[in-house]
């Protein structure tokens, strides 16, 4: 990617963790770097570090070898047909950040042999801690891998079919937010049996840090890991049945399902 020239039009606050996951990462030119705002401004801090900020789209995107729309849905018709005229479709690749809008929908206004992506960050990206899935088409491997190779700048990416999009949105974005639920119920528990809110603020966000990093790093299954944690008459099954009788875990598959379904509408 040292050589890469990438153009994030609409950098909102996504956008800009992109940017920053890219400023972070070893070997990146700033200079390759080319953002844009309806008003920069905003962005002009940016530009010691020798990135261009415009609020020129096409200027943007000519220069870029990955163009990465980061407007909102309803925006991305308008802004692809103003791009248009400036695209190479041979030797530039279209990632688009929107929700709900299709690699057809975005077809309908670049060539058919452009090479378009849909790419799904979390705001965990603001840490470089997202996870983002990828789906695409008239890609070839180098491009692909250019792709991963961004968005692995701001956390982990894998590739996944278009149909299975949405379903990514749900759980790898709205996902952020039920996790966050829970360990808001959590800290609430730990002031009721005598906790002060930081404190148990503290011991949740750790140990909640450590259930996914001792998942991930051990390549367990979590109720391999639950096994280990309940002892015979121990507290921790009587906490886990009491939670299972409440319905805690059909409450969550349940709330996954929800949101599919309304994002499918």
């Amino acid at each position: 990617m040292k050589n890469l020239k990438i153009a994030v039009i609409g950098c909102g606050n996504l956008g800009l963790s992109i940017v920053n996951g890219l400023l972070d990462t070893e070997g990146f030119d700033a200079q390759n770097l080319f953002v844009t705002k309806r008003h920069p401004e905003n962005l002009f801090y940016l530009q010691p570090k020798g990135v261009t900020v415009t609020a020129d789209n096409q200027e943007a995107a000519q220069n870029a070898d990955l163009v990465v729309l980061g407007v909102k849905p309803y925006n991305i018709p308008h802004i692809l047909k103003e791009i248009k005229p400036v695209l190479n479709p041979k030797k530039q690749a279209i990632i688009s950040l929107a929700t709900g809008i299709t690699l057809e929908d975005m077809y309908q206004y670049l060539p058919q042999e452009t090479s378009i992506f849909r790419a799904m960050p979390n705001i965990a990206a603001d840490i470089q801690e997202s996870i983002t899935c990828i789906c695409g088409k008239n890609g070839n491997g180098a491009i692909e891998a250019s792709i991963k190779e961004l968005f692995n700048s701001i956390g982990i990416s894998i590739m996944i079919e278009e149909h299975l999009m949405e379903a990514a949105t749900v759980l790898g974005a709205c996902g952020i937010a039920y996790v966050l639920r829970f360990m808001r119920a959590m800290t609430q528990g730990g002031i009721q049996i005598g906790f002060d809110a930081q404190t148990a603020n503290t011991i949740v966000n750790q140990t909640v840090k450590g259930a996914a990093e001792l998942i991930i790093k051990k390549g367990i299954h979590p109720e391999a890991a639950i096994d280990k944690v309940t002892t015979p008459k121990g507290c921790t099954i009587v906490g886990l049945n009491e939670m299972e009788h409440h319905g805690f875990s059909a409450a969550m598959v349940k709330g996954v399902l929800a949101s599919f379904k309304d994002i499918e509408k």
